[in-house]
């Protein structure tokens, strides 16, 4: 293939082609048994954690990457890193540009001497390995880790990197956006941390006990408390180291409950409690209307109409009433609305007055 430096530069692809061209290269992949890891970012963020932060700050304090660091964090934002992986002392991925390129990063591994250099100095300063693998421990703890040349992560002059694109620089932008796609890797599991550099974290927290010294000044005589007599310090009864233990036979009973003189109480809502039961009264008779409209004028059988009386009373005429029908003033009717609930009471009803012809008296 003809060197790109004769042609010119590559076309340039625009971020949407290279996604697809990247979504195809994944599944290619999957088909052939490969476990892709791409690298996924939540909005712009490229790192969260202490260790990914820890390793994107070393990466740029040198200055033997800063002329493409910069394209490098904008390949790894589109998602061009589709595949990262990461073992001892090698990172190997898949980056989409113009073309898909294989990059390959080699790191040199750490020195046992600064290994355990980095072990002392960092003793006592954190208390377990979940809260070094969380970045939760001192400054001084975290100083060390990170110092450049004596610490943790590796130096420009450790890394060794190739990739199969045709530029011609010493870190091109597929190598940059792989080395920042280390970082986000490295806020899901900062163990492979430890696994890139050939070294055990359990190491760091292997000297745990031994690293909280404990005081060899001579104890107060007068702050401990004495235990030859624990039974006449707190008023027990202390079996003798040679004394039996009696058995569970030999224990005396507990005492019966002794029942209570007395008569029983018995709740409120006990058995035996007597219901009240009323009797609803009767519905009341109807009334009698006293006073009716006096009904229409009556004719003879011939169609006639009969006298008419000149006197004051109703010209109207109905039939007589017989004593039977008339109430008497000793009858009481029972009034509903004048029942209480103690008693009832009635009310006399009033006397029903008639005319010498037989009609209803029913003005005054």
């Amino acid at each position: 293939m003809t060197p790109w430096f004769y042609e010119g530069w590559p076309p340039y692809v625009p971020v949407a082609e290279r996604r697809k061209q990247a979504a195809r290269e994944i599944e290619k992949l999957r088909k052939k048994g490969h476990p892709v890891a791409p690298v996924i970012l939540e909005g712009r963020t490229i790192a969260r954690t202490f260790w990914g932060k820890a390793w994107c700050d070393n990466l740029e304090s040198y200055r033997d990457f800063d002329n493409r660091l910069q394209r490098g964090r904008s390949y790894v934002r589109n998602g061009a890193v589709i595949d990262l992986q990461i073992s001892a002392l090698e990172i190997t991925a898949v980056v989409s540009g113009s073309s898909i390129y294989r990059v390959s990063v080699s790191i040199t591994a750490l020195g046992p001497t600064l290994w355990r250099s980095i072990c002392r100095d960092c003793a006592g300063g954190i208390d377990s390995l979940i809260e070094l693998l969380q970045g939760r421990f001192s400054k001084g703890v975290m100083e060390r880790i990170c110092r450049q040349d004596r610490g943790l992560f590796p130096k420009p002059s450790d890394i060794r990197f190739s990739c199969t694109c045709p530029d011609g620089a010493s870190m091109c932008k597929h190598v940059a956006a792989v080395l920042y796609g280390v970082g986000t890797r490295l806020d899901e599991a900062p163990e492979l941390l430890f696994r890139l550099r050939a070294v055990d974290e359990k190491d760091l927290v292997a000297d745990l006990d031994t690293a909280l010294p404990i005081s060899n000044r001579p104890l107060d005589t007068g702050k401990v408390l004495e235990a030859d007599d624990l039974s006449a310090l707190f008023g027990l009864d202390m079996a003798e180291p040679g004394d039996a233990i009696p058995s569970s036979d030999a224990m005396p009973a507990p005492p019966e409950p002794v029942a209570r003189a007395g008569p029983k109480r018995t709740s409120p809502k006990g058995v035996g409690r007597k219901t009240v039961v009323r009797s609803r009264p009767a519905p009341a008779a109807p009334k009698k209307n006293t006073h009716a409209a006096p009904p229409a004028r009556q004719t003879s059988g011939t169609g006639k109409a009969s006298k008419t009386s000149h006197s004051g009373e109703p010209t109207t005429r109905t039939q007589p009433l017989n004593d039977s029908t008339i109430p008497k003033a000793s009858r009481r009717i029972r009034d509903s609305k004048a029942v209480e609930r103690k008693g009832q009471r009635t009310i006399p009803k009033p006397e029903i007055e008639l005319t010498p012809d037989g009609f209803v008296k029913w003005w005054k």
